[in-house]
């Protein structure tokens, strides 16, 4: 199979775990991801919030150059590129006014959010007949975070209160998905530099909901999303007056994990929060 690839900035610097999971995955998928040659930033986090024209033509400009290409899917690994890129087709595809310096090709792919590619029926059968690991044991809560999925009318997202998709994932790869009511709760994202005071509010939130429902881990689709959850957890903790130890894992890494990609142990070895030591005490994790 066949797909136009749109990275993103940040999984080429912060999020190169992610990154690099996820070509591990996709050769394990057989999927083939073709790069959109001279992609640019989407806009996120700061221009569509600065300057609308500039938020809107920014992701369009990548959207033509993904409609140079001859796949009828596009796949998309963060949830802010994803979100940036499907206002811009909404926008420019709804607004008749002339503030635009440009139009959408008629042949764009389909933009799809990898996650929800991922849990797909056809991409839950081929990753299932990959596994020789099954995560059983691992007991995790799914985190999606805001941008993926609302709002509904851009994301086209039908379970836009309740997300499935890395829900299905992790059931599919044999661990355990526990219900939980902040699937979609603001993290903070890049609060986390000018107030961390509210990021602190809101993540510790998670946190003790996620040690409530009895989780063990998080799983999540975004990088802002993880790095805000890895990286503070001993400061927030303190915070609250409690102790949190969440291992925050890229579903794409449980993934490889299930299927013994190789490269696992260098992607989660970028981790803050020990990531290994629960692996360990479930026998899911063999190396030293």
């Amino acid at each position: 199979m066949k797909v136009t690839y749109y990275p993103g900035c940040s999984l080429e610097g912060t999020a190169k775990d992610y990154a690099e999971s996820i070509l591990g995955i996709c050769l394990s998928l057989d999927i083939q991801l073709e790069e959109i040659p001279d992609w640019n930033c989407c806009g996120a986090t700061a221009a569509h919030s600065i300057d609308h024209r500039a938020g809107i033509e920014l992701a369009g400009r990548t959207l033509n150059l993904a409609a140079r290409l001859p796949h009828s899917d596009m796949l998309v690994p963060c949830p802010m590129c994803f979100n940036r890129l499907k206002t811009a087709a909404w926008t420019l595809n709804h607004d008749s006014s002339s503030r635009y310096d440009m139009h959408l090709e008629a042949s764009l792919p389909k933009i799809w959010d990898l996650a929800n590619f991922l849990a797909s029926d056809p991409m839950l059968k081929t990753t299932a007949k990959n596994i020789s690991k099954p995560l059983e044991g691992l007991k995790v809560v799914s985190y999606y975070g805001c941008m993926a999925n609302r709002p509904p009318e851009i994301t086209e997202a039908t379970d836009f209160e309740n997300p499935q998709a890395l829900d299905r994932i992790i059931q599919n790869l044999g661990a355990t998905a526990i219900p939980w009511p902040y699937k979609t709760d603001c993290c903070g994202a890049s609060q986390v530099l000018s107030r961390p005071d509210i990021v602190s509010r809101l993540v510790g939130k998670l946190y003790d909901m996620a040690q409530r429902v009895g989780a063990q881990a998080i799983v999540v689709s975004c990088q802002m999303c993880q790095a805000n959850l890895d990286m503070h957890q001993e400061k927030i903790g303190a915070d609250w007056g409690k102790r949190f130890s969440f291992p925050v894992y890229y579903f794409t890494e449980l993934i490889g994990l299930a299927h013994d990609v190789a490269g696992v142990e260098k992607w989660l070895s970028r981790h803050i929060t020990d990531p290994f030591s629960l692996l360990k005490r479930l026998n899911l994790w063999n190396s030293p």
